[in-house]
């Protein structure tokens, strides 16, 4: 991180003032600059996607750089920010994300028709610079007129708990979630929760979890440092089978949203109903603890799978759209990493290999 204050003063050097010099911009140090924790807590789009934790996790495990642009000047209070990370990488290029490995990120603004003066601001700073693009990953706002274009798209899925418990369970698919809660609870399976001293099962069924969809696993520390940010932020839901592991899930808080991140299990369990039954137990415990809605996480358009088991959870789905600027060739939209060939290597490495590789790969793919 030693390069951060030079290569981001001179961003703030060449900050103007836009839209007939009604609005200047400035970028600010989210890690270091206590106004972006009280926008964040304030602001009623924000999620734990913007907390600092979430970001302190970025720059810990992979170099990421975090920058907010905002309207406000130093010394004044923050009124609006979009934050985004820098990715530098040798093999896919430098990069500025809102936010990297985020299902999601708001621009926290107060008047939609801000964004243009953002997104010009943005584009202006990509040319300069030289990056290779920018990325915005909003849920609501859209950069309309602003020459950011549609990059990539997922299903998103959302349930509110606004009901009784007992209707939320009868939204749920009668024989692929009611059936098999009720045999994980014949199965006598249990639930723990907690942080990180469940992270050891946890990641040792993520392995097991991607090795099966043949994609490169995160770096364990990715989990530790997500944890150690986070704080209670971050529950583990693990799922036994006589005291054996057999499914976990890992989730964030921010007030009264909690968001559905990372789910793994071993398959050789399935039978058992192990992850409708931790998912239910994560909806009683949201439902009771004051929690108003659950957010299950973007889900890729071709993975129907996924998608129609997050659809008999009784989730409401909506589409999901990341934004570019330069406009992203089409060649860009299908990632190497995910060719077959990679799956094909990811599906046979050993775990020790598999980690090492994650180490050095995975900031790359941001």
């Amino acid at each position: 991180m030693a390069s951060s204050g030079a290569r981001f003063n001179r961003i703030e050097r060449s900050s103007q003032s836009t839209e007939r010099n009604l609005v200047e911009l400035h970028t600010i140090d989210p890690l270091s600059d206590r106004r972006w924790d009280d926008l964040v807590a304030r602001h009623a789009k924000a999620s734990a996607f913007h907390q600092r934790g979430w970001l302190e996790a970025l720059a810990c495990t992979y170099g990421y750089e975090p920058r907010v642009l905002t309207s406000a000047a130093a010394g004044k209070p923050l009124r609006d920010g979009i934050v985004l990370c820098l990715v530098s990488s040798w093999i896919t290029g430098t990069r500025f994300v809102s936010l990297p490995f985020a299902d999601h990120c708001e621009p926290l603004l107060n008047d939609p028709d801000d964004f243009p003066i953002f997104t010009n601001w943005l584009r202006a700073a990509c040319d300069r610079q030289r990056w290779k693009y920018i990325e915005l990953r909003p849920l609501t706002l859209r950069p309309a007129s602003c020459d950011l274009q549609p990059s990539r798209s997922y299903c998103l899925h959302k349930l509110d708990l606004d009901q009784s418990i007992e209707r939320i369970f009868r939204t749920l698919h009668k024989n692929s979630i009611q059936r098999k809660i009720r045999r994980a609870e014949r199965e006598q399976l249990s639930c723990e929760v907690g942080g990180s001293h469940l992270l050891d099962e946890f990641y040792r069924l993520q392995l097991i979890t991607r090795r099966r969809l043949r994609v490169l696993p995160q770096p364990r520390s990715w989990f530790d440092n997500l944890v150690k940010s986070m704080g209670d932020k971050v529950q583990i839901r693990l799922a036994r089978k006589n005291g054996t592991s057999i499914a976990a899930l890992l989730t964030l808080r921010h007030g009264s949203s909690v968001i559905y991140k990372y789910g793994c299990s071993d398959e050789k369990y399935h039978k058992l109903g192990a992850m409708p039954f931790l998912f239910w137990s994560l909806i009683e415990d949201c439902k009771a603890s004051g929690v108003k809605q659950v957010d299950f996480g973007r889900t890729d358009l071709d993975h129907e799978g996924l998608i129609t088991f997050k659809n008999r959870l009784g989730t409401t789905r909506s589409t999901l759209t990341y934004y570019r600027y330069p406009k992203p060739e089409s060649a860009e939209l299908a990632s190497t990493w995910d060719s077959p060939f990679v799956r094909q290597i990811c599906s046979i490495l050993p775990d020790t290999v598999s980690r090492a590789a994650s180490r050095v790969l995975y900031k790359h793919i941001a």
